[in-house]
């Protein structure tokens, strides 16, 4: 069983991105066990003078990423990179190495055109951070507010292929690199 990290970089209870993923979990095959990472609002700023160990939200995050084979994450673009919570929560990632040789990435749900800035910088910080960033499962697979379901889901047949097929690289990724 391949365990997938999935992260949605909003904090919208709406959220476009958040969406993305439920469905990813929604449509995961049985050979993949998906967990939800949902502490993005509680971790506290990150400071490189605080190693985290007394904060709950930072141990589960380190928890989560422990028990991960491999990341998948979904961000929005805030001011033309990324939202600062995601960018604290990777900053979270730098001193124990957390995201180092995982393998990780990210589906885009912004329209062409738009999300540019935050992939951008989600891959530079990700190489940063020395994660196995996988090209071919990084994708765009735009989702509007009312593509959403009143599941919370994303029922068009086009974004849960390619974001099956998204997780299904990443997930043979990691089934290649982790012994």
């Amino acid at each position: 069983m391949t365990v997938v990290l999935l992260i949605s970089g909003s904090t919208r209870a709406a959220s476009t991105n958040s969406a993305a993923l439920r469905t990813v979990r929604a449509i995961a095959p049985g050979s993949v066990e998906t967990l939800w990472y949902d502490g993005l609002p509680e971790l506290p700023a990150f400071s490189p003078d605080d190693d985290g160990a007394g904060h709950p939200s930072v141990l589960a995050l380190r928890d989560r990423l422990s028990r991960a084979d491999a990341v998948l994450l979904c961000t929005p673009e805030y001011a033309g990179t990324l939202p600062g919570s995601l960018k604290n929560l990777l900053d979270w990632t730098v001193g124990t190495g957390d995201l180092y040789g995982k393998p990780t990435a990210w589906l885009t749900v912004a329209v062409a055109g738009r999300g540019d800035g935050a992939t951008t910088t989600l891959g530079s910080v990700l190489g940063y951070l020395g994660a196995d960033v996988v090209p071919e499962a990084c994708v765009r697979l735009p989702v509007l507010r009312e593509d959403i379901g009143p599941d919370g889901l994303v029922p068009d047949t086009g974004f849960r292929l390619g974001a099956l097929d998204a997780l299904n690289l990443l997930v043979e990724h990691a089934q290649r690199v982790t012994p």
